[in-house]
């Protein structure tokens, strides 16, 4: 029986998402209660509040049931029963207390005093999520859709746009481009590596409105020699970590983009972004920040 157990969970399988590929994973215990924190710290709000509203409610049903057993335990209830046992419990959980309503019996207090218990270390744990989850810091970097391979300085090189949707300033900014890819042994193994680009400009002292990162793509480059059918057949990704100190609270943010390599487009450049106002001032264009034209080389 153990083993048939055993067996049924290791078919379980989790779907994840790593960039646009949909991967597969069998064996994992991914029961409800294997990692509640994440979930609940990961989950949605209207979910979060959804959740929390219907285990309060459970909760209140839980210990109206459990008083109705007793004889009497509580005092002036009224003919509708189960529901006022229900309200009380409300009451109760919540440590209210109105007064119209109150345990009288021993039953009555020792149900009283587990919900009380129970009301405080649910406030507990809500008061410390809803906290973790405003207190997280999170970045709003906008990522151009499409990273571009074009010519700079004579050279091909890729480059990648992105930029800082609140406009606060980030100091001491920090990025690191990697490709991942699929690559064979000489024994026949598939293996995944890991090759960081060295970047230029990859350091900014004070990233407040836009940021482009520059790879150029010689010898030394992962992307050396390689076309766009070469990355797609290796399955390759770009994975894009950010990370900067954010002024206002100060707190560490970070962020990440990842690009498949069909989102690379080859020979093409950003449309610039860049212009001044009829007021004569420095305008940055939103609108085209994701826009693409064929390089006309330099």
């Amino acid at each position: 029986m153990a083993k048939s157990r055993r067996a049924r969970r290791d078919n379980k399988s989790l779907l994840v998402m790593v960039g646009p590929r949909e991967i597969e994973t069998l064996g994992l215990d991914q029961g409800f209660w294997t990692d509640l924190y994440h979930r609940s710290m990961t989950v949605h709000w209207p979910v979060f509040f959804g959740s929390a509203a219907f285990v309060f409610v459970a909760l209140n049903a839980i210990f109206a049931f459990l008083l109705s057993f007793g004889d009497h335990p509580v005092a002036n209830v009224s003919n509708d029963g189960m529901l006022s046992l229900f309200y009380f419990s409300i009451e109760t959980l919540a440590t209210v207390g109105y007064g119209d309503m109150h345990p009288q019996t021993e039953y009555g207090h020792l149900i009283a005093t587990t919900e009380i218990f129970t009301g405080m270390s649910f406030l507990a744990v809500m008061t410390g999520l809803i906290f973790a989850r405003f207190s997280r810091p999170r970045a709003r970097f906008v990522f151009a859709d499409y990273p571009v391979v074009t010519s700079r300085g004579g050279k091909p090189t890729l480059m990648i746009r992105m930029a800082n949707a609140r406009h606060n300033s980030i100091s001491r900014a920090t990025a690191r481009l990697w490709l991942i890819r699929a690559e064979r042994t000489v024994g026949g193994d598939q293996l995944r590596r890991f090759y960081e680009f060295k970047l230029d400009r990859r350091e900014h002292p004070m990233f407040v409105l836009s940021w482009t990162l520059f790879h150029t793509i010689d010898k030394e480059s992962p992307l050396h020699g390689m076309t766009p059918s070469d990355l797609a057949d290796r399955e390759s990704l770009l994975v894009l970590n950010v990370n900067g100190l954010d002024d206002a609270s100060a707190q560490q943010l970070y962020a990440r983009k990842i690009y498949a390599a069909s989102e690379v487009r080859w020979g093409q450049r950003y449309r610039d972004i860049t212009s001044v106002s009829p007021q004569g001032r420095f305008l940055l264009d939103y609108t085209k920040f994701h826009d693409t034209e064929p390089d006309g080389g330099e």
